[in-house]
């Protein structure tokens, strides 16, 4: 009997040999390139091949090791056998198929024949995309998702009930519609996309489950295109260039909306992050006061400029180029763009760098200051 099982089983593995391996990618109980955490199932165990008992009856040991008992039974009673997990799956895959051993927001991959979870990278992130915007018509507005007409609202409609989103808000809505052109289009809804590590884009309503409430917080004060850190495995951080200045007192200008302006500055730069090679603005959930310019005639973002020269000490001194969007010079904001979202900072390193402001005082003499920190491993 023993001789028989021993023939039975070196016979299997001669015939194996010719039969190709079934590919991994068509297991999955998710698309390859998918997020996921640990603890989520990645295996669709009615996709797996089924093969001859004949073949591999060392398959029904796996099976009771694995408390597949129902296989167990099925291939004794039908003589085929399911292939177990643990030999069409690899790393981070436990034998019961679900994602396991790691931390953070892992991605379904295939290593050769195996299917995988691979744990995150020290630094993971995405840029900030549209998924759904509304779309002006000459009637109103057509909602789209991923390029499809999901809902049509008319001019006089538009309201909070007609077109939730909290990206925008309704004043700021009817406003972009009654100054937009028909074609012109507005993000309602954001995805994260284009991910440094290559995983799926994530829609917005698995961005929170995925990677936190903070990263949505973050996209909501962020404009569209903006680079997202949805995984920060950094264990230093170390400063890594500073920037100071005042706002100083000017006769010819309102110095309490100057003062205001500043302020306004230091809240959107401050916490934002820079992943390596990329470049980001800051952030566009912020509003400036207009100050009366005399020799422009204009209404301006005057203030803006103190605040800015100490951003961009911060961040040349830590490496990174003159910010576009700002001079050189004393005068190095230009008042007419956005101070905010008018500007980017540039990050040439390989390791993500966040941007950090605050003031100190009041008035004239309030004091800007700002640091760049560096994140690495």
């Amino acid at each position: 009997m023993v001789i028989f099982a021993v023939a039975l089983f070196t016979f299997g593995k001669s015939v194996d040999g010719y039969v190709p391996a079934q590919n991994p990618a068509e297991i999955a109980a998710v698309s390859i390139g998918e997020t996921v955490l640990s603890g989520q199932q990645v295996v669709d165990s009615t996709k797996i091949r089924k093969v001859p008992v004949i073949y591999h009856p060392e398959y029904l040991i796996e099976d009771l090791k694995s408390n597949q008992f129902t296989d167990f039974f099925t291939a004794i009673t039908t003589g085929s056998v399911e292939t177990p997990i643990v030999k069409i799956t690899g790393g981070n895959v436990s034998r019961y198929g679900d994602a396991s051993g790691f931390n953070g927001p892992g991605m379904v991959s295939v290593n050769g024949s195996k299917l995988v979870v691979n744990p995150p990278e020290t630094f993971v992130w995405g840029y900030k995309t549209p998924y759904t915007v509304a779309v002006k018509t000459d009637k109103g507005i057509d909602i789209k998702t991923e390029n499809k007409t999901v809902k049509t609202v008319a001019a006089a409609d538009i309201s909070n009930d007609t077109v939730p989103t909290m990206y925008v808000n309704v004043t700021d809505l009817k406003e972009w519609y009654n100054s937009s052109d028909v074609g012109d289009s507005i993000g309602l809804d954001f995805s994260l996309s284009k991910f440094n590590d290559g995983r799926n884009s994530v829609s917005p309503s698995k961005i929170s489950s995925y990677f936190g409430n903070d990263t949505v917080k973050y996209m909501s004060e962020y404009p569209s295109g903006a680079p997202v850190m949805v995984y920060n495995g950094g264990t230093n951080q170390n400063i890594v260039g500073s920037g100071a200045d005042t706002v100083g007192y000017y006769a010819e200008y309102d110095n309490v909306a100057r003062a205001e302006n500043s302020r306004t500055f230091v809240k959107a730069w401050n916490n934002t992050i820079v992943p390596p090679h990329s470049s980001a603005s800051g952030k566009e959930d912020v509003t400036f006061t207009g100050v009366y310019d005399p020799e422009l005639h204009s209404w301006v973002s005057h203030g803006a400029c103190p605040a800015g020269r100490a951003l961009r000490s911060a961040v040349m001194d830590a490496g990174s180029p003159l910010p576009k969007g700002m001079g050189s010079g004393f005068y190095c904001v230009d008042l007419v763009s956005n101070p905010a979202t008018g500007i980017f900072v540039n990050n040439p390193t390989d390791y993500p760098i966040k941007i950090v402001m605050w003031t100190s005082g009041s008035g004239t003499g309030m004091g800007l200051f700002a640091k760049t920190i560096q994140y690495t491993p």
